[in-house]
């Protein structure tokens, strides 16, 4: 079945029955429960710490690690006309890799971890979390109660609540920020596609040094046959693949930092003059346009830092600390100040790196986007004081413009392939959002009112058969418009109806005990319940087999919890049916192990009924205990007899499409990119193992 729906662009009519179906339907405040335990990294012994810290090589530093295969050729492409100019690439480089991933990233951007998860993403889940700038509304008060929804307070009258507010005020601050995000994820796609093969092409072409004849077809053939086995590798997981590659990346450091010492002591040790920033000052003076050019070469020296933050997953912050400052850092400044020393005193050997490798332009395109989010994470998360914000910020793009500005002039050489990569993902992804949003404003422009349902009566003016069915939706409250489109066009209905929302939130993941929130809507006679199930951007969506186990485990709870509270509302002795309560919950934890499950399953707090009164009517608590108990009872065996009756899956189908009167590169992106996108992607029905035979698929389009 399938309904045709304009959207309607005046909003939502909130009428006469607006606050009565406020009151029918109200959020999961008291299901959602009190977890409200901050995370906190862990503690690792020193011994635990060096051995992450060692693994970390083998993961994090291996494109930090090989730039000094390449930076000075593309620094010096056509050769080295003064020592001096040495020097002065050699004090750029120092003050790069200080500037931007020591103090930048290492002590300040990975502070700004979401949960110990790195990245782009995890810079937009903070905020998002601290701000109401989510596109998507669909989040609740009770969202704030998991466990690793964390986030800080501020004072109204603060920096951070004017801020705050600022981007709360229009929507268009809002979806710039989303782009900016969008843009900074889609070039380090970009970068990424391209740094292993730049990285191993560059290393292999360390071949021709003592075989200049050798054609290139052999050294491109060597680096295919290394890339084909570092990705076949990929599969066994970060763990092994770090224990095999640290001690490769270790040895490697330390030969680059030892030779590094080799040559300064043989050549020289003039080069450590570079220390100096009056060098930089001379390099540009002397070098003009072209000295301005050459930084996209340097530039190439701190490509990988981002790789700090990103694989920050992996490994503790200490950890990555660790390993940079104590190994990588130094080595690298040696390596440099090595080669440096051997330039000066062979000028014509700049040009022994055979591969002339693409200038990584996306990688100061996503250092530029961290900067920006980094301005908000200070603000509205840490509440640092303005000027704290200023320095950071002033440092941070003095530095990322100017290499900004220079690898401008390297487009036409090979820059241009990142940014066509990183376009194209840009345009999937605005696309893919843009669809999203579309479709959920039509599900809550279209959702039926409450009331409306409520006054079908009980049996909703349809022949309630035995079987339960289960309602997926994209609202947290209310009931989709397929649903009333269902009931209308077909005479019966399910003798339990349960609506399902599958939610994803700022969080990188949702605790599986925390997954699920039930509630009952409407009077027990209508046998509708609601059940939101929580996903942070973390948890992998792979096929659940046991979805339908553990929601229905979760649902049965919920009953023998309520049944439980009303007995103890319903007496004037508080305190005996408190611990009458939590007695009960022990017995059935103990004795019914699928209890124990669903329990750990749901979000719901009973320490509210455990208070101090003194004891009236110890009779009339007995009395309602046995009623509570029997309603109980009565409710699980009707749950239970529909369930083996037969559960069916009711998925909205709602294809969005193009007015006609819309511009061409709207139907472009609406009625191909995002109607292709929307079927190659799996559905609910494959992600939560929805057998065919019990699916019902109701469709609707939608046009925008």
């Amino acid at each position: 079945m399938a309904s045709r729906v304009e959207s309607d662009e005046d909003g939502d009519n909130k009428g006469s029955m607006w606050d009565l179906d406020q009151k029918l339907d109200q959020p999961m405040d008291e299901e959602a429960g009190r977890l409200k335990n901050m995370y906190r990294e862990k503690k690792f012994s020193a011994v635990l710490l060096l051995r992450l810290a060692f693994q970390s090589l083998g993961v994090v530093y291996g494109d930090l690690g090989t730039s000094p295969l390449y930076v000075f050729y593309n620094t010096f492409p056509h050769g080295v006309k003064d020592p001096e100019d040495v020097i002065g690439a050699l004090s750029l480089i120092i003050y790069s890799l200080t500037l931007v991933p020591l103090l930048k990233y290492v002590f300040v951007v990975l502070r700004a971890n979401d949960n110990g998860q790195g990245g782009t993403f995890a810079l937009y889940s903070l905020l998002c979390r601290h701000a109401k700038i989510k596109t998507i509304p669909n989040q609740h008060r009770t969202d704030e109660e998991l466990t690793t929804y964390s986030r800080s307070t501020f004072h109204e009258k603060s920096f951070a609540a004017k801020t705050k507010r600022w981007l709360e005020e229009q929507a268009t601050r809002r979806s710039a920020i989303l782009i900016l995000v969008l843009v900074g994820t889609c070039m380090v796609i970009g970068d990424g596609i391209l740094t292993p093969a730049i990285s191993v092409l560059s290393a292999a072409g360390g071949i021709k040094v003592n075989k200049p004849h050798m054609s290139n077809g052999v050294v491109v053939l060597v680096a295919v046959v290394i890339l084909v086995g570092f990705f076949s590798m990929q599969h066994y997981g970060t763990d092994r693949v770090s224990w095999l590659f640290a001690p490769i990346v270790l040895l490697w450091f330390l030969l680059i930092g030892g030779i590094g010492i080799f040559n300064i002591w043989k050549h020289g040790s003039s080069v450590l003059k570079a220390f100096s920033p009056v060098y930089i000052y001379r390099y540009f003076k002397r070098g003009g346009q072209e000295g301005w050019t050459s930084l996209g070469g340097i530039m190439l020296s701190i490509t990988g830092t981002e790789a700090l933050f990103a694989d920050l997953a992996h490994f503790p912050v200490s950890a990555v600390q660790l390993a940079f400052t104590l190994i990588v850092f130094p080595c690298l400044l040696l390596a440099y100040s090595g080669q440096a020393a051997y330039l000066m005193n062979n000028l014509d050997h700049s040009q022994d790196v055979f591969y002339r490798s693409i200038p990584g332009t996306a990688v100061v395109i996503v250092m530029l986007v961290t900067t920006f989010l980094m301005i908000m994470i200070m603000i509205l998360v840490w509440r640092c004081h303005w000027i704290l914000v200023l320095i950071f910020t002033g440092l941070s793009l003095i530095v990322e413009c100017t290499y900004f500005s220079s690898v401008l002039f390297k487009i036409d050489q090979g820059g241009w392939v990142p940014l066509v990569i990183a376009g194209a993902f840009l345009v999937i992804m605005y696309v893919w959002h843009y669809g999203t949003v579309k479709r959920y404003e039509f599900e809550m422009h279209s959702k039926v009112s409450m009331a409306w349902i409520l006054g079908l009566g009980p049996s909703l003016g349809l022949v309630r058969v035995p079987g339960i069915g289960l309602v997926y939706t994209e609202l947290a409250s209310g009931v989709p418009h397929i649903f009333s489109h269902f009931i209308t066009n077909l005479p019966a209905i399910h003798s339990v109806v349960v609506f399902v929302c599958v939610k994803y939130l700022p969080v990188y993941t949702v605790p599986e005990e925390e997954r699920f929130l039930v509630k009952r809507i409407g009077p027990k006679n209508f046998h509708m319940f609601r059940c939101v199930a929580r996903y942070g951007y973390k948890d992998l969506h792979k096929k659940d087999e046991s979805f339908e186990k553990k929601l229905f485990d979760n649902l049965f709870m919920f009953v023998r919890l309520e049944s439980m509270m009303e007995g103890c509302s319903d007496s004037d002795e508080y305190s005996l049916c408190g611990q009458k309560t939590v007695q009960s919950m022990d017995g059935m934890l103990s004795n019914n192990g699928n209890t124990r499950t669903a329990s750990s399953n749901m979000d719901i707090s009973v320490s509210s009924l455990d208070s101090i009164e003194p004891a009236k009517s110890p009779p009339h608590v007995k009395s309602s205990g046995q009623t509570s108990s029997q309603t109980e009872v009565d409710e699980l065996e009707f749950l239970n007899n529909n369930r083996d009756a037969g559960v069916v899956h009711i998925l909205g189908n709602t294809v969005v499409r193009a007015r006609r009167d819309s511009r061409f590169y709207k139907k472009i992106a609406v009625d191909y990119i995002y109607a292709f996108l929307r079927k190659i992607c799996r559905e609910n029905s494959v992600i939560f193992n929805v057998p065919h035979e019990s699916l019902l698929n109701v469709g609707q389009i939608f046009y925008v």
